[in-house]
């Protein structure tokens, strides 16, 4: 997991200077890439630039509140994936419900435990990463069948594209020796060479015969 947590950008969005110096030293502490926004407006843009692999949202800020910027963010295709753990003084039922009707992961009352907040981060980070590389698996895994599906079906097109031409190739000669030796026999010809005849017409009609159980 220390791996992980260097590699870390999470987003603290609060109204209260307090409780943002608060976080960033206790995540700092743990190696986590911490970035600041004191309002919801702010949160937006800074999201915009550059994603973070988690936010930590307080709902009660003026102008934007968090239910907003959650809608916002939810909202938006680049952005829907970001786990959001509420972190708000709102402790009532109806509140958490909402919130996490709107997206959020997890919500954390204030004041909040240091502990808490830490083991709720990880537990939701490391839930990103490994549906992150979960999906990434199924991306592969997707991939690799559908190569291996294009390359069925492009076999299967040059096997009926060989079989066409075997049978115009084979058939066509075949059937012209048989129809030549057909005529040929209608002429007053001698006995042997009408032998040689009836040979040639059933040997290739014996032949094409063959041939189209071979195609088949």
């Amino acid at each position: 997991m220390a791996e992980l947590e260097n590699n870390v950008s999470i987003l603290v969005v609060d109204d209260n200077p307090d409780n943002l110096r608060l976080l960033t030293k206790l995540l700092g502490e743990h190696k986590y890439k911490v970035r600041l926004a004191p309002n919801g407006e702010r949160a937006l843009a800074t999201i915009q630039k550059e994603a973070p692999n988690l936010i930590l949202l307080d709902i009660m800020m003026p102008g934007m509140d968090g239910f907003e910027v959650c809608r916002q963010l939810k909202a938006d295709e680049q952005t829907a994936q970001i786990p959001i753990i509420f972190i708000s003084a709102l402790d009532e039922t109806i509140d958490k419900v909402k919130a996490f009707s709107m997206g959020g992961v997890d919500y954390i009352s204030k004041p909040f435990q240091e502990s808490e907040v830490l083991a709720r981060v990880k537990t939701h980070l490391e839930l990103k990463h490994y549906q992150d590389h979960l999906e990434c698996l199924v991306k592969e895994r997707t991939s690799a069948l559908k190569l291996a599906k294009d390359a069925a079906e492009a076999g299967s097109l040059a096997k009926s594209q060989f079989i066409m031409n075997m049978s115009h190739e084979l058939r066509t000669p075949l059937n012209g020796i048989i129809s030549a030796s057909e005529m040929a026999s209608t002429f007053d010809v001698d006995q042997k060479l009408g032998d040689f005849h009836a040979i040639i017409n059933t040997s290739g009609k014996e032949l094409l015969k063959t041939v189209e159980q071979i195609l088949d």
